[in-house]
């Protein structure tokens, strides 16, 4: 197993994501209030911490999961990977960093967010081709059951 494996388009999706990471802290840093949120509310605040728990469980379910059964070359298909393909580029782009950006003051998140949910749809694909190649009818099988495969 390589470490190629664990992190799939992982590595792209964050080197293409750097760019606005680095210059949205930096003009957030020279410039906060452009950022801000306004407080946040208390309404946002709840919201927050109620869309941050799942987002949260689900990124640490999947890496539990690619932790345990990618060394033993095994499709994973259950869990949160039994609702979309790719539950760590789907839960830390739309459930954590936007959210822990408003809790943050600051909706830098949300684009960040943004950013890294567009990267993972342009190079998730490359990812699935070779799981797809790898794994073959079984990963056809999966395409076809899990439950919102564009996310």
């Amino acid at each position: 197993m390589t470490l190629k494996e664990l992190v799939g388009s992982g590595d792209t999706i964050m080197l293409a994501t750097l760019p606005f990471i680095v210059v949205g802290v930096i003009v957030n840093f020279v410039f906060p209030s452009f950022f801000e949120v306004g407080g946040p509310s208390a309404t946002l605040r709840i919201v927050s911490i109620v869309v941050l728990i799942p987002g949260v469980t689900v990124w640490l379910w999947s890496a539990v999961l690619i932790l345990r059964r990618v060394p033993r070359g095994e499709l994973i298909t259950t869990g949160p990977f039994a609702l979309v393909k790719h539950p760590i580029y789907t839960s830390v782009a739309l459930l954590v960093i936007p959210w822990a950006g408003f809790l943050l003051n600051t909706w830098l998140g949300a684009l960040i967010g943004a950013v890294l949910y567009i990267a993972s749809r342009r190079y998730a694909p490359e990812e699935e081709a070779r799981l797809a190649e790898t794994f073959g009818s079984a990963w056809d099988g999966y395409c076809t059951t899990v439950k919102f495969p564009w996310l």
